[in-house]
């Protein structure tokens, strides 16, 4: 039986300082950091998807950033993957491993992980995702609702890359998500985390928000998507369709100003950040939970974590 957890994660909703907050612990509890973002493992997408600064990745090592470019779309069960490596030689080197990041599908394929995927043609599911990249969300809820009402809520929470993977896996297998999570074995065994969740009041979590959405325009955002546009990605593959590069492709392409894209990613980030809200409050695991204000200082903030982590988690060589 575990006795402690394997690593420290620091989660909660975008915007609430989980960037902040993981470098300085990182360096208290001699630990190294795994990318718990669904955004952050796509080449080319560092100002939209807010990556750890170069200056951050030189005093602690980063893994799970970069991994694959925009048009490949990468599972939580790739994630969950990496990761569990990753742990292991994070451990192996007498290190903690410390995942940071709001993707809680990702943390979820830790704690209760995923089953394992049905073998599905490359091509076929290639040209599928494409196609329904092209459907308006109205008509993707409707699939849902048809071929897996099950999943559809929940699919729908996780926007439009979950909404797509949970029809690829209904119409090339010919059974439903909902199924397989039911129906086929688990790919690994659950992994013991010890999870710090950022809380903030919903007003200053949304003037973040929005200060974010502005912020990443003026640091050059559109830059940064004409540039992946330019080496061939398109609006439809999986990496681009983030929120911040579909606003910012519209914007090139005349579609919106500059001032309607900020006003629609503050928008999608908000709505996001209450999906994300309600996930923490019934999927995390049940044991090991550290409720953090983050409204507290950052050198109280960071205190708190260690004195936390130093209590309930493993010994390791320093």
């Amino acid at each position: 039986m575990t006795t402690s957890p394997e690593a420290l994660v620091i989660t909660g909703p975008t915007s609430s300082g989980k960037t902040a907050l993981s470098i300085p612990v990182a360096r208290q509890c001699n630990g190294e950091i795994i990318s718990m973002d669904s955004r952050q493992v796509y080449q080319g997408m560092d100002i939209g998807t807010d990556k750890a600064s170069p200056q951050a990745r030189g005093e602690v090592p980063h893994w799970g950033l970069d991994v694959v470019d925009p048009s490949v779309r990468y599972s939580a069960a790739a994630w969950a993957a990496m990761a569990r490596e990753t742990m292991k030689e994070i451990r192996m080197r007498g290190r903690t491993p410390i995942l940071v990041g709001g993707t809680g599908f990702y943390l979820r394929a830790l704690t209760h992980p995923v089953f394992r995927e049905p073998p599905m043609d490359r091509g076929r599911r290639r040209a599928l995702e494409r196609w329904l990249g092209e459907r308006p969300r109205e008509e993707l809820e409707a699939w849902l609702d048809e071929l897996d009402p099950d999943r559809s809520l929940l699919a729908q929470e996780g926007g439009r890359q979950r909404m797509i993977r949970t029809l690829e896996v209904a119409l090339l297998t010919g059974r439903p998500l909902s199924w397989w999570h039911r129906n086929a074995p688990p790919q690994d065994e659950p992994v013991p985390l010890a999870v710090v969740r950022l809380e903030l009041p919903r007003d200053l979590l949304y003037r973040r928000i929005n200060e974010r959405a502005e912020e990443m325009f003026r640091s050059g955002l559109l830059q940064e998507v004409e540039r992946l546009l330019t080496a061939g990605f398109t609006p439809q593959d999986p990496g681009m369709t983030a929120t911040g590069y579909r606003e910012a492709a519209k914007v090139l392409a005349g579609e919106l100003s500059v001032e309607e894209a900020v006003l629609a990613v503050q928008r999608a980030t908000r709505r996001y950040a209450r999906r994300q809200i309600t996930w923490f409050r019934h999927q995390l695991p049940e044991r090991w939970v550290h409720h953090l204000d983050a409204t507290l200082s950052l050198e109280e903030q960071v205190a708190r974590v260690v004195e936390w982590w130093e209590r309930i988690g493993p010994e390791v060589e320093g």
